[in-house]
């Protein structure tokens, strides 16, 4: 019988972390789709591997079984993944680097031309990633290095320069009564409805939320935006707040949304991160240079 990967991953993911909220956070999953996904891997085999409780989900003889396994079989497959397109792109002389968007595009175009210069013959194909995915691609795969949004869970995991350092920001109406202010106190904020990524981006829409500064208080949703044009739209047409990375600030801006910093809550940061280990290629690490002597050189856009 073949069996999906993904499945299989979001099988480990519960096994490990013993709680299926921290396991759908760390896959970038809402629980409710974690769910029908082991659902499916059970009805795939044919057997329960979980007994599920008000106090949690244990694991059956069957899941303990699978769960001792399941590991090295996802390691190997993603050894010879990443080997292979890996050598294909070299082969190519192509570095793959992917990107969140949210106005890291400035330092992604500064690390190419410096890695480019340190590399003559190379090229660099850089992929946006999707809104649900903060590691850019590195968690699939699919990219040998990334620029990402910090922080989020499973970080610990890659090994990431951190590049630059910022307040957040909140994004408001241009009528809005705190627009008048050069800065907002995030308590101040706290009333008002949000604009917030979809459900289903999980972690990445609480960090967003500052769902942790909120002392237990649940953010009002005023909308819901799954690109960056709606998300703009809803605020310049009075749907809702958000809060946004300094970057962002410079990079989205149109005169019926203005941008404040916000007091009470952690900053935004981006870092160049790949995955860790003894062989990363030269070429890796020569883009993370890049992208540190990018970031320690003025942006001539200011």
């Amino acid at each position: 019988m073949d069996m999906d990967t993904r499945l299989l991953r979001c099988f480990t993911a519960v096994a490990q972390e013993g709680d299926l909220r921290r396991a759908a956070d760390r896959l970038f999953l809402s629980a409710p789709t974690l769910t029908r996904e082991l659902r499916r891997l059970e009805t795939q085999l044919g057997t329960e591997l979980f007994t599920r409780s008000r106090a949690g989900v244990a694991l059956t003889d069957a899941g303990a079984a699978l769960a001792a396994a399941a590991p090295a079989v996802l390691d190997a497959w993603d050894a010879a993944l990443c080997s292979t397109r890996g050598a294909a792109a070299r082969a190519d002389r192509v570095l793959r680097v992917g990107f969140v968007t949210d106005g890291a595009e400035g330092l992604a175009r500064r690390g190419v031309a410096e890695f480019v210069r340190r590399r003559p013959g190379w090229r660099v194909r850089l992929t946006q990633a999707a809104a649900d995915d903060p590691t850019a691609g590195l968690a699939a795969g699919t990219v040998d290095a990334a620029l990402v949004r910090l922080p989020f869970p499973g970080q610990e995991a890659l090994d990431v320069e951190v590049l630059l350092t910022e307040p957040r920001r909140v994004a408001l109406p241009a009528a809005h009564r705190l627009a008048a202010h050069e800065e907002v106190d995030f308590a101040e904020l706290l009333d008002e409805p949000f604009v917030a990524a979809p459900p289903e981006s999980g972690w990445w829409r609480d960090h967003w939320l500052a769902t942790d500064e909120r002392e237990g208080r649940p953010a009002k949703i005023g909308a819901v935006a799954r690109t960056f044009e709606e998300w703009l739209t809803a605020i310049a047409d009075g749907e809702g707040v958000s809060l946004a990375s300094a970057a962002t600030a410079r990079a989205c801006r149109r005169p019926d949304v203005a941008y404040r910093v916000v007091r009470g809550i952690g900053p935004a940061q981006v870092g160049v991160a790949h995955t860790p280990g003894a062989q990363v290629p030269q070429e890796v690490r020569d883009f993370v240079q890049a992208c540190v002597t990018a970031r320690d050189e003025p942006d001539p856009e200011g």
